[in-house]
Protein backbone atom coordinates (compact mmCIF):
# COMPACT_ATOMS: atom_id res chain seq x y z
CA UNK A 1 0.00 0.00 0.00
CA UNK A 2 1.01 3.78 -0.60
CA UNK A 3 2.65 5.70 2.22
CA UNK A 4 2.78 9.34 2.26
CA UNK A 5 4.05 12.00 4.66
CA UNK A 6 3.37 15.56 4.61
CA UNK A 7 6.54 17.47 5.56
CA UNK A 8 4.56 20.96 6.27
CA UNK A 9 5.31 25.07 6.63
CA UNK A 10 3.79 25.99 9.57
CA UNK A 11 3.05 29.74 10.26
CA UNK A 12 1.07 31.41 13.85
CA UNK A 13 -1.72 31.34 11.38
CA UNK A 14 -4.20 28.16 12.69
CA UNK A 15 -6.53 28.24 9.67
CA UNK A 16 -3.56 28.52 7.12
CA UNK A 17 -1.87 25.64 8.13
CA UNK A 18 -5.12 23.46 8.65
CA UNK A 19 -5.92 24.68 5.08
CA UNK A 20 -3.03 23.91 3.64
CA UNK A 21 -2.90 20.65 5.54
CA UNK A 22 -6.19 19.68 3.97
CA UNK A 23 -4.98 20.48 0.51
CA UNK A 24 -2.28 18.38 0.94
CA UNK A 25 -3.66 15.74 1.96
CA UNK A 26 -6.10 15.47 -0.72
CA UNK A 27 -2.94 15.73 -3.09
CA UNK A 28 -1.55 12.96 -1.58
CA UNK A 29 -5.42 11.06 -1.71
CA UNK A 30 -5.27 11.54 -5.83
CA UNK A 31 -1.81 10.39 -5.76
CA UNK A 32 -3.15 7.39 -4.46
CA UNK A 33 -1.82 7.07 -0.78
CA UNK A 34 -3.80 4.62 1.42
CA UNK A 35 -2.35 5.84 4.76
CA UNK A 36 -1.26 9.61 4.93
CA UNK A 37 0.76 11.07 8.07
CA UNK A 38 0.93 14.86 8.94
CA UNK A 39 4.03 16.10 11.28
CA UNK A 40 4.53 16.84 14.93
CA UNK A 41 2.99 20.72 15.13
CA UNK A 42 1.48 21.16 12.09
CA UNK A 43 -0.88 23.11 13.46
CA UNK A 44 0.82 25.91 15.85
CA UNK A 45 4.21 27.06 16.10
CA UNK A 46 6.14 24.63 18.56
CA UNK A 47 6.95 26.18 22.04
CA UNK A 48 6.02 26.08 25.41
CA UNK A 49 5.14 29.46 25.01
CA UNK A 50 2.18 28.43 22.18
CA UNK A 51 0.88 24.81 23.68
CA UNK A 52 -1.88 26.89 26.17
CA UNK A 53 -2.43 29.10 23.45
CA UNK A 54 -2.88 27.40 20.75
CA UNK A 55 -5.16 24.25 22.76
CA UNK A 56 -8.02 22.56 21.64
CA UNK A 57 -10.41 20.21 22.88
CA UNK A 58 -10.45 16.82 21.07
CA UNK A 59 -12.91 16.36 19.05
CA UNK A 60 -12.89 20.47 18.25
CA UNK A 61 -12.08 22.27 15.04
CA UNK A 62 -8.92 20.96 13.70
CA UNK A 63 -9.95 17.21 14.35
CA UNK A 64 -13.16 18.10 12.95
CA UNK A 65 -11.06 19.20 9.37
CA UNK A 66 -9.06 16.16 9.68
CA UNK A 67 -12.18 13.63 10.10
CA UNK A 68 -13.80 15.65 7.43
CA UNK A 69 -10.90 14.91 4.80
CA UNK A 70 -10.23 11.86 5.97
CA UNK A 71 -13.86 10.55 5.09
CA UNK A 72 -13.99 12.62 1.65
CA UNK A 73 -10.82 10.84 0.32
CA UNK A 74 -11.33 7.66 2.07
CA UNK A 75 -8.28 6.85 3.78
CA UNK A 76 -6.68 6.44 6.83
CA UNK A 77 -5.46 9.77 8.38
CA UNK A 78 -2.63 10.93 10.88
CA UNK A 79 -2.98 13.73 12.19
CA UNK A 80 0.16 14.74 13.42
CA UNK A 81 0.11 16.17 16.61
CA UNK A 82 -2.43 19.09 15.15
CA UNK A 83 -1.92 21.32 18.57
CA UNK A 84 -1.71 20.71 22.05
CA UNK A 85 -5.03 18.64 23.39
CA UNK A 86 -6.56 20.35 26.69
CA UNK A 87 -8.50 18.11 29.03
CA UNK A 88 -9.59 18.21 32.72
CA UNK A 89 -6.88 21.39 33.34
CA UNK A 90 -4.23 19.76 31.43
CA UNK A 91 -2.60 19.98 27.86
CA UNK A 92 -1.18 16.99 26.43
CA UNK A 93 0.87 16.62 22.52
CA UNK A 94 -1.50 14.20 20.99
CA UNK A 95 -2.11 12.89 17.70
CA UNK A 96 -5.12 11.57 16.13
CA UNK A 97 -5.93 9.13 14.30
CA UNK A 98 -8.64 8.75 11.48
CA UNK A 99 -10.48 5.91 9.36
CA UNK A 100 -11.66 6.33 5.83
CA UNK A 101 -15.48 7.16 7.38
CA UNK A 102 -14.22 10.14 9.61
CA UNK A 103 -14.34 8.24 12.40
CA UNK A 104 -11.50 8.86 15.18
CA UNK A 105 -9.54 5.54 15.16
CA UNK A 106 -6.39 6.27 17.75
CA UNK A 107 -5.82 9.21 20.20
CA UNK A 108 -1.91 9.06 20.96
CA UNK A 109 -0.81 10.84 23.90
CA UNK A 110 3.20 11.83 23.68
CA UNK A 111 4.17 9.07 26.21
CA UNK A 112 8.08 10.88 26.83
CA UNK A 113 8.27 14.49 26.96
CA UNK A 114 10.90 16.12 26.01
CA UNK A 115 12.87 17.47 29.05
CA UNK A 116 16.80 17.84 26.86
CA UNK A 117 19.96 20.39 27.84
CA UNK A 118 22.62 20.31 25.74
CA UNK A 119 24.72 22.87 26.84
CA UNK A 120 25.55 25.67 24.28
CA UNK A 121 23.53 24.01 21.41
CA UNK A 122 19.83 23.35 22.86
CA UNK A 123 17.97 23.59 25.88
CA UNK A 124 13.72 22.41 26.25
CA UNK A 125 11.42 21.64 28.90
CA UNK A 126 7.93 20.59 27.46
CA UNK A 127 7.34 18.96 31.22
CA UNK A 128 6.91 23.21 31.91
CA UNK A 129 3.73 22.85 30.16
CA UNK A 130 2.49 19.63 28.88
CA UNK A 131 1.94 16.76 30.83
CA UNK A 132 2.65 12.53 29.76
CA UNK A 133 0.25 10.51 28.33
CA UNK A 134 0.25 6.94 29.82
CA UNK A 135 -1.04 4.44 27.49
CA UNK A 136 0.58 2.84 23.70
CA UNK A 137 -1.67 3.55 20.32
CA UNK A 138 -2.21 1.16 17.72
CA UNK A 139 -4.90 1.54 14.83
CA UNK A 140 -5.84 -1.71 12.33
CA UNK A 141 -6.28 -1.15 8.49
CA UNK A 142 -6.64 -3.26 5.59
CA UNK A 143 -2.97 -3.51 5.48
CA UNK A 144 -1.36 -4.01 8.73
CA UNK A 145 -1.57 -2.96 12.31
CA UNK A 146 0.09 0.56 12.68
CA UNK A 147 1.57 2.07 16.28
CA UNK A 148 1.80 5.45 17.12
CA UNK A 149 4.56 7.45 18.57
CA UNK A 150 5.45 11.20 18.48
CA UNK A 151 9.55 12.13 18.21
CA UNK A 152 11.14 12.04 21.06
CA UNK A 153 9.16 8.89 22.20
CA UNK A 154 11.11 6.74 19.61
CA UNK A 155 14.26 7.33 21.59
CA UNK A 156 13.09 4.47 23.84
CA UNK A 157 13.41 1.13 22.31
CA UNK A 158 11.39 -1.02 24.38
CA UNK A 159 7.84 1.21 23.50
CA UNK A 160 8.58 -0.15 20.30
CA UNK A 161 9.84 -3.51 21.06
CA UNK A 162 5.89 -3.38 22.50
CA UNK A 163 4.47 -2.10 19.38
CA UNK A 164 5.83 -5.09 17.38
CA UNK A 165 4.70 -7.48 19.94
CA UNK A 166 1.54 -6.28 19.36
CA UNK A 167 1.59 -6.94 15.86
CA UNK A 168 2.47 -4.03 14.35
CA UNK A 169 4.28 -3.89 10.89
CA UNK A 170 4.64 -0.10 10.40
CA UNK A 171 5.57 2.18 13.31
CA UNK A 172 5.05 6.42 12.52
CA UNK A 173 6.61 8.61 14.00
CA UNK A 174 5.42 12.24 13.76
CA UNK A 175 8.19 14.26 15.08
CA UNK A 176 10.45 17.83 14.85
CA UNK A 177 14.05 17.66 15.67
CA UNK A 178 16.19 20.30 15.90
CA UNK A 179 19.26 21.25 13.94
CA UNK A 180 21.58 19.72 16.77
CA UNK A 181 20.00 16.24 17.41
CA UNK A 182 18.38 15.92 13.76
CA UNK A 183 21.75 15.41 12.14
CA UNK A 184 23.17 13.38 14.68
CA UNK A 185 20.04 11.24 15.67
CA UNK A 186 17.21 11.41 13.28
CA UNK A 187 17.90 8.47 11.12
CA UNK A 188 20.10 6.88 13.17
CA UNK A 189 17.14 6.14 15.98
CA UNK A 190 14.61 5.52 12.78
CA UNK A 191 17.12 2.85 11.74
CA UNK A 192 17.36 1.70 14.81
CA UNK A 193 14.49 0.61 15.91
CA UNK A 194 13.73 -0.61 11.83
CA UNK A 195 16.09 -3.29 12.29
CA UNK A 196 15.54 -4.31 15.46
CA UNK A 197 11.49 -5.07 15.07
CA UNK A 198 12.16 -5.78 11.10
CA UNK A 199 8.90 -3.55 11.14
CA UNK A 200 8.79 -0.17 8.59
CA UNK A 201 9.72 3.16 10.37
CA UNK A 202 8.27 6.44 9.18
CA UNK A 203 8.77 9.68 11.01
CA UNK A 204 7.29 12.80 9.73
CA UNK A 205 8.87 16.20 10.12
CA UNK A 206 7.33 20.27 9.76
CA UNK A 207 9.24 21.99 7.04
CA UNK A 208 12.70 23.50 8.19
CA UNK A 209 11.73 27.71 9.50
CA UNK A 210 14.94 29.82 9.24
CA UNK A 211 13.29 31.97 11.43
CA UNK A 212 11.25 30.24 13.79
CA UNK A 213 12.11 30.10 17.88
CA UNK A 214 12.41 26.14 17.41
CA UNK A 215 13.72 25.32 14.24
CA UNK A 216 12.99 21.56 12.75
CA UNK A 217 15.12 19.63 11.43
CA UNK A 218 12.46 18.52 8.53
CA UNK A 219 13.93 15.17 6.74
CA UNK A 220 11.19 13.04 7.11
CA UNK A 221 11.45 9.46 6.11
CA UNK A 222 10.55 6.13 5.97
CA UNK A 223 13.04 3.31 6.60
CA UNK A 224 12.40 -0.55 5.75
CA UNK A 225 12.80 -3.54 8.05
CA UNK A 226 16.57 -4.23 6.05
CA UNK A 227 17.58 -0.55 7.95
CA UNK A 228 17.18 1.08 4.38
CA UNK A 229 15.96 4.33 3.66
CA UNK A 230 13.25 4.24 0.91
CA UNK A 231 12.07 7.69 0.80
CA UNK A 232 13.05 11.28 2.27
CA UNK A 233 12.26 14.74 2.46
CA UNK A 234 14.95 17.35 2.39
CA UNK A 235 14.78 20.64 4.51
CA UNK A 236 11.63 22.25 2.23
CA UNK A 237 7.85 21.76 2.04
CA UNK A 238 7.87 18.22 0.49
CA UNK A 239 4.90 15.19 -0.22
CA UNK A 240 7.49 11.99 -0.24
CA UNK A 241 5.80 8.51 -1.23
CA UNK A 242 6.58 4.80 -0.56
CA UNK A 243 4.93 2.00 -1.06
CA UNK A 244 5.08 -0.18 2.20
CA UNK A 245 6.03 -4.08 0.52
CA UNK A 246 4.57 -6.58 3.79
CA UNK A 247 5.67 -9.50 1.56
CA UNK A 248 9.06 -7.78 1.89
CA UNK A 249 8.67 -8.10 5.83
CA UNK A 250 7.48 -10.90 5.68
CA UNK A 251 10.74 -12.53 3.58
CA UNK A 252 13.41 -10.91 6.10
CA UNK A 253 11.22 -11.87 8.86
CA UNK A 254 11.77 -15.36 7.69
CA UNK A 255 15.34 -15.18 6.70
CA UNK A 256 16.67 -13.65 10.37
CA UNK A 257 14.17 -14.88 12.39
CA UNK A 258 15.03 -12.76 15.97
CA UNK A 259 11.34 -12.66 16.66
CA UNK A 260 10.98 -16.42 17.36
CA UNK A 261 14.61 -16.96 18.52
CA UNK A 262 14.13 -14.03 21.31
CA UNK A 263 15.38 -15.76 24.59
CA UNK A 264 12.07 -15.31 26.49
CA UNK A 265 13.38 -17.54 29.22
CA UNK A 266 16.25 -15.42 30.18
CA UNK A 267 14.92 -11.32 29.34
CA UNK A 268 11.68 -9.76 28.10
CA UNK A 269 9.81 -6.79 27.51
CA UNK A 270 6.23 -6.21 29.35
CA UNK A 271 3.21 -3.28 28.94
CA UNK A 272 2.13 -2.42 32.57
CA UNK A 273 -0.99 -1.07 31.02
Amino acid sequence: FRLALIQLHVSALKSDNLQRACGLVREASAKGAKVVALPECFNSPYGTQYFKEYAEKIPGESTQMLSEVAKECSIYLVGGRSIPEEDDGKLYNTCTVFGPDGAILAKHRKVHLFDINVPGKIQFKESETLSPGNSFSVFDTPYCKVGLGICYDIRFAEMAQIYGQKGCQLLIYPGAFNLTTGPAHWELLQRGRAVDNQVYVATVSPARDEKASYVAWGHSTVVNPWGEVIAKAGAEEAVIYTDIDLKKLAEIRQQIPILSQKRHDLYGIEMKK
